[in-house]
C-alpha cells in the first residue's frame, strides 16, 4: 500500500471516484505529503540556525545593517514556519485516527482539492468561514 501512495500524483488522486474518498492510497498521498513538508520545515530551521551560527562580523556599517536585516527576515520566516509545524503534526496525527479529510466541526468531507491547497486544515470552506467570521466579531 505505500508503494501505490508514493505513485500517486495530484492528477490520479482527483480523477478518484468520490466513493473512495479517504482510501488508503489518498491516506498515504497525504501522510506523504505532510511528511515531506514536516521535513522540509525542519531542514530550513537547522539550516538557519547554522547560518546565523556562522554569519561572519562585517567592519562595514552598510553591510551590517543589509546581513542584520536579511536576518530578520529569515527569521520572520523561519517563526512563521515554526507555528506551522504543530498543524503538520495535527494532520498527521488525524490521518493515524481516522479522522483526516472531515471537517472537525461538522463531520464533512473537506475536500481533495481544499486539502492539496491547505493539506493541514481541519474544516470545511463552510466552517473555516464560519470561524473567521466570529473571529472578527470578536476582534480577535
Amino acid at each position: 500500500m505505500a508503494n501505490t501512495a508514493k505513485t500517486l500524483t495530484e492528477k490520479a488522486l482527483l480523477a478518484m471516484p468520490a466513493n473512495s474518498y479517504m482510501n488508503e492510497a489518498q491516506l498515504g498521498f497525504f501522510r506523504d505529503l505532510l511528511r515531506k513538508q514536516r521535513q522540509d520545515l525542519l531542514d530550513n530551521a537547522t539550516m538557519t540556525i547554522d547560518h546565523l551560527r556562522d554569519g561572519e562580523a562585517e567592519a562595514d556599517p552598510n553591510d551590517r545593517a543589509t546581513i542584520e536585516e536579511e536576518n530578520a527576515i529569515e527569521l520572520r520566516i523561519r517563526d512563521r514556519e515554526r507555528k506551522m509545524l504543530p498543524r503538520v503534526e495535527a494532520a498527521l496525527q488525524r490521518i493515524e485516527a481516522g479522522a483526516y479529510g472531515f471537517c472537525e466541526e461538522t463531520g464533512d468531507p473537506i475536500g481533495l482539492r481544499r486539502l492539496l491547497a491547505r493539506p493541514t486544515t481541519a474544516y470545511s470552506i463552510e466552517a473555516q468561514e464560519r470561524h473567521e467570521s466570529r473571529q472578527r466579531i470578536q476582534g480577535k
